[in-house]
């Protein structure tokens, strides 16, 4: 059975990720920074029928909290076959260039990318004794700087001094870290899930969450023909769902 790690997995679009790789037969360690709430989420998918399903409890901003999963996880399998960088923070609904605090710039880069990064470089020995490592960061349509720079993108106004620029480096991170990996099996890609209703954005988004979900499966289910250090997005690129970086 192969397995899986999500981050921020205890609610909203992480944990419909987890409920459909568990019906795609994973097993899959649900990452949460609130043990309990984990519990509780795996304790719902169980009621559900999916049994394979086990709390992890994981800060993804705590260097302590990630090593401590690593060796936690580590006792339970050797092998990981995929890791779902799901957690991710909005920041302050207004984000002014010259207006917003470093402190609150910072507090989004530790989340979207310094938390992507410690998470995948502590996990990564796992996942090389898998033989179809899959590595999914979740980003957002919004990261695209090419389209930030294209007055006639629907989303061109939606400007902000530190989600965008932390989904643009996860982004670049994500180039980088599949070139490094690209003599190897792992398939390395970012997925926009879509403009989706979620506690994140207070319900605004017309996506729903199995959509969403579905987006990020697609990508942690590729065979070994399917590509990496790609940018999905079905909202930014409806025909192709690869969208410019």
């Amino acid at each position: 059975m192969k397995t899986a790690l999500i981050t921020g997995a205890n609610k909203s679009i992480g944990f419909e990720t987890a409920r459909q790789l568990l019906q795609n037969g994973y097993y899959v360690y649900l990452g949460s920074r609130d043990l309990h709430k984990g519990q509780e989420a795996a304790e719902q998918l169980r009621a559900e029928g999916l049994p394979n399903v086990e709390p992890l409890q994981i800060d993804v901003t705590d260097s302590a909290s990630i090593a401590a999963a690593r060796q936690a996880l580590g006792q339970k399998t050797p092998v990981l076959d995929v890791l779902i960088n799901n957690a991710g923070i909005l920041g302050s609904m207004s984000q002014p260039p010259l207006g917003t605090s470093l402190s609150t710039i910072r507090e989004v880069f530790d989340t979207n990318l310094f938390g992507v990064i410690e998470v995948t470089q502590a996990f990564i020995d796992l996942l090389r004794q898998s033989a179809e490592p899959r590595i999914v960061n979740v980003t957002s349509g919004l990261g695209s700087l090419t389209l930030h720079n294209d007055p006639s993108w629907k989303y061109y106004p939606v400007k902000g001094a530190a989600y965008q620029p932390s989904k643009a480096a996860l982004n670049a991170y994500t180039i980088m870290l599949a070139y490094e990996l690209r003599d190897t099996p792992f398939k390395v890609n970012a997925v926009d899930p879509g403009y989706t209703a979620t506690d994140f954005n207070h319900h605004s988004g017309p996506g729903s969450v199995q959509d969403a979900a579905a987006r990020v499966v697609k990508a942690a289910l590729l065979g070994p023909n399917g590509p990496t250090s790609q940018f999905f997005s079905d909202d930014n690129a409806p025909e192709t769902g690869i969208s410019p970086w």
